[in-house]
């Protein structure tokens, strides 16, 4: 019995002594550091103000009743249950003292000896906040949930209306923002009005439905070559989405928007252009980008103190002379180099090559059967840019269990054009706000 009383003793003050590495955010790039760093001789304590793991890039299926937010989500304990040095936190981050190597939460500071910070992004409105009270984001599953709701009770609330221009207006939807994300969810919508609800309602034809992707730059996907680019704009239209390119919108209000000083009448405004960072910037006091991104040193550890990295949405990283895309690929491969380099430093090794991000290729979806893909030396669109794009996504997926739901609701979606999660709920005040909107329509 002292025997094992003296053994436990012995791990507690093993573990004490060894490097504890803290990361804040569990989004692709933190998860990754954290599950990278499985078997260094490291403590890992995961924060995050969630107790999930979500694949945003599947957010805009829940928005549009393809997926329920459990099918893109996983609990953080869950993953790394098997990870015996990995703690996982839930709890909101306000602040680091840098000088004190603290974590600082609303009840408590956590000592750290490396720090990742991975907070992500959020919306950018470029300057007009008040925008997002008529034009909801996506970046969250309240934010999905919340526009599904919105999108849902536009068709319900079009099926009592008996004036033929209200009922334009409720069955217009506009998306600002013409990247992968606007793109994808306008064919989304497209798909819903033109198929899922097609012979649902009595009184109002879905397939009416008109949906506008607004962009102010001169083509969607400036991202993608300009060919496919313009590939997409094709299949956009195909699904009848109205693309709208160099123009910029002027103001959003809760009449619809402006465009070029015309006011377009619409109900379902949503935002899917500009992000911003998180506050980690300011928790620093480190110089950042227009869009609030760190500034970091070539092995992305902040300036001055090399301890401390910052990957993903947080990071602005320079690759020759462009800054790399807020994208999961980008995060994903600085978490791998920043879990080497920690690795290394525990080690007694500093030297290490600087990070370099290699672009595997770009895949974007336009509605059903329709992809584009795009890895530099081949450029395709069409069925198989899309089954590509399909298996890639689900790939990345989170747990078996989501891998396999997945898969079957899009081959049921597929064979049937159904959407198993048309749900309408009344749950938080935004819902409650979209309820008593929805009376008074109607």
């Amino acid at each position: 019995m002292k025997r094992v009383l003296q053994e436990r003793k012995d791990k507690v003050i093993d573990e004490e002594i060894m490097p504890h590495i803290v990361v804040v955010g569990a989004g692709f790039g933190g998860l990754r550091v954290a599950r990278a760093l499985r078997h260094a001789p490291v403590r890992v304590t995961v924060i995050d103000r969630n107790n999930y793991h979500l694949f945003q890039p599947l957010l805009y299926q829940v928005a549009t009743a393809a997926l329920s937010p459990a099918d893109i989500s996983a609990p953080i304990r869950h993953i790394l249950r098997k990870q015996k040095n990995t703690t996982v936190l839930m709890a909101e981050v306000t602040g680091i003292d840098l000088q004190r190597q603290e974590v600082l939460t609303p009840d408590r500071s956590i000592h750290y000896d490396y720090l990742v910070l991975a907070t992500g992004a959020s919306h950018s409105y470029f300057g007009h906040n008040e925008w997002a009270e008529y034009a909801p984001g996506l970046k969250s599953i309240i934010d999905a949930t919340s526009l599904r709701r919105k999108i849902l009770l536009a068709f319900e609330a079009a099926e009592m209306e008996t004036d033929p221009e209200k009922l334009r207006t409720l069955l217009t939807f506009v998306l600002i923002g013409g990247g992968p994300t606007g793109v994808e969810m306008a064919g989304a919508i497209a798909e819903l009005a033109h198929k899922a609800l097609a012979t649902d309602f009595r009184h109002i034809d879905p397939a009416s439905a008109r949906i506008i992707l607004v962009e102010a730059l001169p083509r969607i996907l400036p991202a993608f070559p300009e060919s496919l680019s313009e590939k997409a704009k094709q299949g956009l239209n195909q699904l009848g989405v109205e693309v709208r390119t160099n123009s910029p919108v002027e103001q959003v209000n809760v009449d619809g928007l402006v465009i070029a000083g015309k006011q377009l009448a619409t109900r379902n405004v949503i935002w899917t252009a500009g992000v911003a960072a998180s506050p980690a910037g300011k928790w620093l006091q480190a110089e950042t980008d227009r869009a609030g991104r760190v500034k970091v040193d070539p092995d992305l550890s902040l300036p001055d103190h090399n301890n401390v990295f910052i990957i993903g949405d947080t990071a602005s990283v320079m690759q020759d002379d462009k800054p790399l895309p807020g994208v999961a690929p980008v995060a994903m491969q600085e978490a791998y180099y920043v879990a080497s380099r920690i690795e290394q430093r525990v080690d007694g090794k500093t030297e290490m090559r600087p990070f370099h991000y290699r672009n595997k290729g770009n895949l974007a979806t336009i509605g059903r059967s329709y992809g584009i893909a795009d890895f530099g030396w081949l450029r395709f669109g069409g069925f198989l840019g899309w089954v590509l794009w399909l298996a890639v996504h689900i790939f990345f997926l989170i747990g078996f269990r989501n891998r396999v739901i997945v898969f079957f609701q899009w081959a049921w979606a597929y064979l049937t054009f159904q959407r198993g999660a048309r749900l309408i709920t009344f749950d938080s005040p935004t819902a409650t706000k979209d309820k008593e909107l929805f009376k008074e329509l109607v």
